[in-house]
Formats: C-alpha cells, structure tokens, sequence
C-alpha cells in the first residue's frame, strides 16, 4: 500500500497525519509513505525524522480578500499542481491523506485524476477553503469535532506526545522541584504577538512559577534573549522535536496558539491551558471550547504582558478550576483510536 500523505507551512495539519501514519505502520508493515509539504514550513524535520520521505512543491493560497498576492499565487498555485502530477505520476499512491493546509489541494487533484482514493480529516469548527476544495472528490471525510456529514474519528496524537517524563524533563530543563511550570508555545513557526506577551508577562511572574518558551525558529530572537538575562527562571527555546513530550509532561500549565493539532495535544496530555488565538478560524475553535470552559480565552489584540501574568497566578492557585477545564477539553475534543483509523481503511478498501 502506498500512501501520500500532504501538510505543511504550520504544524496544524502536520501531527495528525504523523498520528495516522504511526497507525498505519503499525498494522500494515508493507507500507510505503510519500510526504508532499511545502518549501519554507517547519514541517520537513519533523517528517524526516519518521523515516518518511519528504519531497516539496511550490503552493500558493486563495485569499477570500482583495490582495495583489492572489494574481501572483495563481501562477504559484498552476505550478504546484504540475509538481503535484509529476510526483504522484511516478509514485502511484494508493490513497492520499490531508488535515487541511493549500498545499493539499493539488496533491489530491493529482491522485483523483490517476485513480487514488483521498481521505481528508476536518480539523476546526468552520470548515477551510482548502478542505472545501477536496471534499468533491474525497473517498472520505473525517473530524475531529462531532460534525453532520463527516465520519467523527477524533483528533489522532502521536503516541510519542502521551510518553513523556517529568523527571528528564526536569534535567533537560534544568528546573527547580518547588515551582509550578508554565510551558509557553508560540506556534511552528512562532506568534510575534505571543512572544511579545510572554516576555511581557515574565517580570510580573518572578518567583510564582518557571516558564518554557518555545518561540518558533521563524522570529527575531532578540526580545526574548533580552528577557533571559534578566530572569532566572524564564528560559527560551527555538524548536522541539523529541523534547516536546517531556514539555508537555512536565507542565501544570499551557499556553498556545488555537490551532487544532496543539489543542488535540493539550486535552490528551490532560494539561489546562491559556490560549491565544490568531485571528480567523482559530477564534472560532477557541470560542467553541471556551464557551465549554475548556479553556480560557486571551484576546491578542486586547491583552498586555500584565494581563497574561495575572491570569496565570489565578490558575495556578485553582486546583479545582484546571482540573475542570481538563475534564471539559477531553470530553469535547478526544483522541481518535486506533481501531477507528484501521476501520477509515477497511472503509476506503485497504
């Protein structure tokens, strides 16, 4: 069986796929995996450290707004679907997998036209123009959220994600055993705006508790080396790979951004969370979890460092309100099993 497997640009429609094809190793050793992602997204590492082959093709995106980037991605977008043809030609996959992300959308083109079947899994509250794109000539639809019209698989998480320790976390990150831990994500490619209110938060948050920043490898770096000085228990890092699942393990809180991969992440690792949507889609997830107390709500255009810090010392003293705001995140968002995924494939003949 062969399979492609298309995402990138964010990590958003990257961990689930990873999640999928662990699966599918597991229960089908005569599979052969093909990754199509994108030029500059930070996707490719984390491919290639699965063993998965990884090949790029240019992509460009449909803009639902006025902007001269959409006479210019048009061109993109004609040539990524070439590349798409080109590659799949040779590969001749089985089936081809997508979580959403322009990329995908002529990789699945490409394997309609010469006989593939294609799964796409549906991630967010509000359906994406890309998704929408494929849904006419999907063999399958999944999501994550209970949704009419779709197959309700859950969310998949890499099981390395639920295999972390808190004690090499503690040597990894050199942490103190007498304060709490906010782990702080920025996003694949890192959140300007949630760097900025991290770095403004730490000052107000000397001594209440110690903070792992992951600011994404994408960002000027400066802000936030400049905060490491100055604060003994703020630390920075740019990228994680197999660090992450010691992160997450050793958190008593998360903040992040509000996309579906980290959130299917923060409710299996059964961790309360801040997060910060970006505007779009994301406020829509957000809002929905919110409204479920699942999680708590920052506005990036409203919030400051002060804000954030006050937030923080509130949850961290509230047993009972994370432990809540866990039990509602997992209700509302659980993790896709395997017996699930392998019957997607009986579904779509494999």
């Amino acid at each position: 069986m062969k399979i492609i497997l298309s995402g990138g640009y964010t990590l958003g429609p990257v961990t689930p796929l990873l999640a999928i094809a662990e699966t599918i190793k597991k229960h089908h050793s005569d599979a052969r995996f093909l990754w199509i992602g994108t030029k500059t997204g930070p996707e490719r590492k984390l491919v290639e450290e699965q063993v998965i082959e990884f090949k790029e093709i240019t992509t460009g995106k449909f803009r639902r707004y006025f902007s001269l980037w959409n006479i210019t991605d048009v061109f993109k977008i004609i040539a990524g679907f070439f590349q798409a043809l080109k590659i799949v030609w040779k590969f001749e996959p089985d089936l081809c997998i997508s979580a959403g992300g322009f990329v995908s959308v002529p990789v699945h083109y490409a394997g309609w036209i010469f006989g593939a079947k294609t799964w796409v899994h549906q991630q967010d509250v509000a359906v994406g123009l890309a998704n929408k794109l494929m849904f006419p000539i999907a063999s399958i639809k999944t999501s994550a959220l209970e949704k009419k019209g779709f197959a309700w698989l859950g969310n998949p998480v890499r099981s390395e994600v639920l295999l972390g320790s808190q004690a090499d976390a503690k040597k990894i990150f050199n942490l103190k055993p007498n304060l709490p831990v906010v782990f702080a994500l920025g996003g694949g490619t890192g959140s300007l705006k949630i760097n900025q209110l991290i770095v403004h938060s730490v000052q107000h948050l000397e001594g209440v508790c110690q903070i792992i920043h992951l600011s994404g490898k994408e960002r000027p770096q400066e802000l936030v080396e400049r905060a490491m000085q100055h604060f003994d228990l703020y630390q920075v890092h740019q990228f994680f790979t197999t660090e992450m699942k010691d992160a997450f393990a050793v958190a008593d809180l998360i903040i992040a951004r509000g996309g579906f991969g980290t959130l299917t992440e923060i409710a299996a690792t059964g961790k309360p969370a801040i997060i910060i949507p970006k505007p779009g889609h994301q406020e829509e997830n957000v809002g929905f979890l919110e409204k479920a107390g699942a999680v708590m709500l920052v506005d990036e255009k409203t919030a400051d460092g002060n804000a954030l810090a006050h937030m923080i010392k509130e949850l961290l003293v509230d047993d009972v309100k994370r432990r809540q705001m866990v039990m509602a995140m997992q209700k509302l968002l659980p993790v896709a099993k395997e017996a699930d995924i392998e019957q997607i494939l009986t579904n779509v003949g494999y």
